[in-house]
């Protein structure tokens, strides 16, 4: 039988900064937004730090119909110096109230070895943009 829900673990809230795109208008697949990620911070119960700044960026495809395309790719620095790359694609669409809600799917990469059962780990990311940024809820999905 088909499951009504999924089980997720709280990972950590992630508020990252963005700056003004460059704007590639009317190509095949939609106009390309490419934005930078100067900085931001992310915080859980079993980690926290920044974003490392300038180190990842947003290549967003606005599609047709005005939703988005996320192809997203970002270094986490945690607080005790590990390096995790944040990988992940998803969907942004404008809900009624005027603010863009996102989905996402990250993964994570890292040698830490504090840090290493991230590598197995399928996330689930909900999100709301912010002016100047966006904020996500992350969460692992657990079996």
């Amino acid at each position: 039988m088909p499951m009504e829900s999924l089980p997720v673990e709280f990972l950590f809230t992630m508020t990252a900064q963005v700056a003004p795109p460059t704007i590639i208008q009317g190509g095949p697949q939609g106009s390309r937004f490419i934005v930078s990620v100067p900085g931001g911070t992310f915080e859980g119960p079993k980690l926290k730090g920044t974003i490392v700044a300038n180190s990842g960026g947003d290549w967003v495809t606005l599609r047709p119909d005005g939703s988005m395309k996320l192809d997203v790719r970002l270094t986490l620095q945690t607080d005790d110096g590990a390096h995790i790359l944040v990988t992940y694609t998803g969907i942004g669409a404008r809900g009624a109230d005027g603010t863009t809600k996102v989905y996402s799917a990250p993964l994570f990469e890292t040698g830490a070895e504090k840090y290493a059962w991230l590598n197995n780990v399928q996330a689930v990311g909900v999100g709301t943009t912010t002016p100047g940024g966006v904020t996500y809820e992350v969460y692992a999905l657990r079996a």
